[in-house]
């Protein structure tokens, strides 16, 4: 077994760090207090052409596999800016998948450049109100009229969609109650997000406020067919291809906030002097920072292996899941004992540590929560009688 990255994925470790570096913990602080989106840091990364890093190179983009976009999306999380800068680019790093692989030549042609050099915003439409984790249940419909389809629907926790100009939208052409496998009749679309049919609106939350997160309200929206990615009705079984995928990703920028938090908490702590040392001589300082190490070091070996399995074209269900498990659970803890280490100041924005916990918190939630992960690897890994 050989665990070391090759020159070329080092180098793009090295390079994002770089560029990320020039956006500090006060940007990103400033940034989220005036839910302001980050325009400057997009760009740098728009312009350095990472955001074509897996992207065909047919459309301008570098045909890298996963396992570099998890080292892109850490190192931007590891910058400091945690979920703020990893929101801006994620969708854009690798949630085109489903076009790329079953798009038309037409609707590829005319979308993917355009996000490889940053000047299209795209946003995610899956997620409703009625629905949650049961994608199966969502009620957002389109009706065929002609050559373009109606949409009317409802969708929630959107990001991004008040910059973008499109969005990726799951509907259902044919009812829930009409199909026979419950995950069929769903169809997927790359299509504008116009206003005068959708309403968005940003949803006040805790933490990741840079970039929004929105409820969308679409009436009589009417999309061409030409935008429709794939057949109808395939559209649940087109996302599948990116679940493992987008596992990793919300993996490695957990993992990123882990290290960041860890390393701001054991700066503090050789920093800080009580009682005439400094804090962390302090075992109950010291051993909980370790223990935190020694977790993150554990996560990022499950991710690697699954990112690996992935771009060699073999089985990951089990790496991917168990790799977003464990680095969203070993970075909210080093986020929480960094908070701890600062003591009072660690409730503050001032050393930053307060940001880092509630976006590490978000991880444990989004995508897809933490049990949600554990049903998988019980009924599919374990192969015990599935739950839900």
């Amino acid at each position: 077994m050989n665990f070391e990255l090759t020159e070329d994925q080092e180098l793009i470790r090295k390079s994002v760090a770089e560029l990320a570096s020039r956006f500090d913990d006060q940007y990103w602080m400033e940034k989220d207090l005036a839910h302001e989106f980050p325009k400057e840091f997009y760009k740098a990364i728009a312009d350095g052409g990472w955001l074509g890093m897996t992207m065909p190179e047919e459309y301008g983009g570098h045909g890298l596999g996963i396992t570099e976009a998890t080292l892109l999306l850490e190192e931007v999380a590891r910058s400091g800016g945690a979920m703020n800068a990893a929101s801006s680019i994620h969708l854009s790093i690798f949630g085109m998948h489903p076009v790329v692989v079953h798009g038309s030549d037409e609707l590829k042609a005319r979308t993917l450049p355009r996000i490889v050099n940053g000047d299209l915003h795209v946003c995610f439409g899956v997620t409703e109100p009625g629905a949650g984790l049961d994608t199966s249940r969502i009620t957002t419909f389109a009706r065929r009229d002609g050559d373009s389809y109606v949409v009317n629907g409802r969708k929630v926790w959107i990001s991004k969609a008040m910059e973008s100009e499109k969005i990726l939208l799951l509907t259902r052409t044919t009812k829930y109650e009409d199909v026979e496998k419950k995950t069929d009749g769903m169809t997927l679309f790359l299509t504008d997000l116009d206003r005068s049919k959708v309403t968005i609106r940003p949803i006040p939350k805790m933490g990741r406020n840079a970039v929004t997160s929105n409820e969308l309200f679409i009436d009589d929206l009417r999309i061409p067919i030409e935008d429709r990615v794939g057949e109808e009705g395939q559209g649940f079984k087109y996302l599948l291809d990116g679940l493992n995928p987008e596992r990793m990703l919300i993996a490695s920028e957990a993992l990123g906030i882990g290290r960041v938090a860890l390393d701001k908490a054991v700066k503090y702590g050789g920093e800080r002097v009580v009682f005439n040392r400094p804090i962390g001589m302090n075992q109950g300082i010291q051993f909980p920072l370790a223990d935190a190490l020694a977790h993150l070091d554990a996560a990022e070996l499950v991710l690697r292996k699954a990112t690996w399995l992935y771009d060699s074209g073999k089985p990951c269900g089990r790496e991917a899941n168990t790799a977003k498990y464990l680095c969203a659970e070993a970075g909210f803890a080093a986020a929480d004992r960094a908070v701890q280490t600062h003591g009072g100041m660690g409730y503050s924005e001032e050393y930053h540590v307060a940001r880092y916990f509630r976006e590490a918190r978000l991880m444990r939630i989004a995508p897809i929560s933490q049990e949600m992960i554990l049903n998988y690897l019980g009924s599919h890994t374990l192969g015990m009688p599935r739950s839900y």
